[in-house]
This record gives structure tokens, C-alpha cells and sequence, in this order.
């Protein structure tokens, strides 16, 4: 009995070393794990299924966190990255939002409007750098039917869109009415160049000389308001005069006046 119970202690013993030594192995692959893995990291996937083309809205997405060690460049962490965007891909509930399926929603104002895009080459050439919204006008040079001409193919077209590479202006897209669009393209890709040009500076500029030619007539206009006044001055003294010649009557009395002193100064001679 006694022997039996020291082994049974002994077996006892080797099993709770066994134990331990195999829990603390398990603590130290857990370690290992969670500090390959790192802190975790929060990203964005559909809350709900999501059409393609269609504008994405705070309602459409929640966040889900993911080990820091797999989260990449591409994945969406920051709300104001799904602004004006949507997706050209369906999203089904559950799926991880990536960068690469989001385009920014279109800047066509009208329905019957379309964008064409415009990059700088041998044959498209811009005077100079563009922003949005800016206005231009298109020039083309072409030669059809041997014969050549340079002209003005649309005017006061509005930029919707600048592309850039590196800050460094590459090109834009511009909106134009979808009857319109197929004669762009086709003056585009035939035509032997296309200029782009600014349309606002020639704008202001025309504004400005409008309202530069009005004040001219405005200065005439005041040059002749100060034409009466010296009309009006000329009338009193033609007045001053009047008065002139009224004293000239007494003037002719003076000698009356003058022969009384004479009288006065014959007493005292006699």
C-alpha cells in the first residue's frame, strides 16, 4: 500500500510538472502570436449590400477591426476617403471597402452632359495650367479635304476636372453636351492639333474694357453738367451791369452839387 501510493504521488507530481511546463509553452506561443500579429487596426466594410455606381453614404459602411499585421495601403480607415465616392464594383455585407474599387462619383451637373478627357500630347496643347471650373475655349487645326483651316470649335466650355502627375499639370476633362461629344472625339484623334485655351481672362479682360469705355461717356457726361453753371454765371454779370448804370444818372447830378460849393465859397471872397 505504501509503495503504491508513492507512486501513485510520484506519477501525480510528474503530472502536474508535465502540466505546467506544457501551460507555460502555450503562454509563450500566444506571446509569440499576438506580438507577430501587433495591435489591432479599425477599417471600413459594407454595413449592407451596395449597389456599383452608387454614391456611398455613412449608413453603407461600419467599422470592423483587423490585426495591424495585415492591414495595407489599400484598405479604408479614414471616413473622408469614402466622401463623394462609389463603388465600380457590387459589394455584397461583410465585404472589406478597398481603395481600388472606389472611384470619385461624377462631376456632371446636366443629365445630358458627358465628360471627355483631354491629356496633353503631340496633338492636344494647353497655353497654360488649368483648375476646375476654369473656362476654356478649343481650337482646332485641322485639314479635311486638302484643305487646311484653323477654327473655333467650342466656346466656353467648363473644366470639370484637372489631372495632375507629380503637381505637374497633365491634362483635364471637360463637360460637354452629349451631341457634342462624338465631334470632340473625333477632332481629337484626326484633327492635326487642339489647343486649349483659357476663356476667363479673355473674359474679365472684356469685362473690364466694357467697363473701362463706360467711364469715358461718364467724364463727358460730367464735363457738360459744369457747362451750365458757367452759363449761369455769365447772367449775373450782365446784372452787376444794370446796377453800374444806375449810379452813372447820380453821377451827372454832381455838378449841381459841386456849383453850390461855388456858390458857398463867394461870401467868403467878398
Amino acid at each position: 500500500m505504501l509503495e503504491s501510493k508513492r507512486r501513485a504521488i510520484i506519477f501525480f507530481v510528474l503530472a502536474l510538472l508535465l502540466a505546467l511546463i506544457a501551460g507555460f509553452l502555450v503562454l509563450k506561443k500566444v506571446q509569440a502570436l499576438n506580438s507577430d500579429l501587433g495591435t489591432m487596426a479599425e477599417v471600413f466594410v459594407a454595413r449592407e449590400d451596395i449597389s456599383s455606381r452608387t454614391l456611398i453614404t455613412p449608413n453603407n459602411v461600419k467599422k470592423e477591426e483587423i490585426p495591424r499585421k495585415y492591414l495595407r495601403s489599400y484598405h479604408v480607415v479614414d471616413v473622408r476617403e469614402l466622401q463623394n465616392k462609389v463603388s465600380v464594383v457590387p459589394l455584397s455585407k461583410g465585404d472589406i471597402i478597398t481603395k481600388n474599387v472606389l472611384k470619385q462619383a461624377s462631376a456632371v451637373v446636366e443629365e445630358n452632359n458627358r465628360l471627355i478627357t483631354l491629356m496633353s500630347s503631340d496633338r492636344v496643347f494647353f497655353d497654360e495650367p488649368l483648375e476646375a471650373l476654369d473656362r476654356v475655349d478649343i481650337i482646332v487645326s485641322h485639314k479635311f479635304d486638302s484643305e487646311e483651316k484653323t477654327e473655333i470649335f467650342m466656346k466656353d466650355v467648363k473644366v470639370a476636372r484637372v489631372a495632375k502627375r507629380k503637381n505637374e499639370f497633365q491634362g483635364v476633362q471637360v463637360e460637354v453636351p452629349l451631341e457634342k461629344a462624338p465631334e470632340l472625339i473625333h477632332m481629337q484623334n484626326y484633327s492635326d492639333s487642339v489647343r486649349i485655351v483659357k476663356a476667363n481672362v479673355g473674359k474679365e479682360e472684356m469685362n473690364q474694357g466694357a467697363t473701362q469705355g463706360e467711364k469715358p461717356t461718364d467724364g463727358k457726361d460730367t464735363i457738360q453738367v459744369p457747362a451750365k453753371p458757367p452759363a449761369v454765371q455769365q447772367k449775373p454779370p450782365a446784372q452787376q451791369q444794370k446796377p453800374a448804370a444806375k449810379p452813372a444818372q447820380p453821377a451827372g447830378n454832381n455838378p449841381p452839387s459841386k456849383e453850390k460849393p461855388a456858390t458857398g465859397e463867394k461870401p467868403p471872397g467878398t
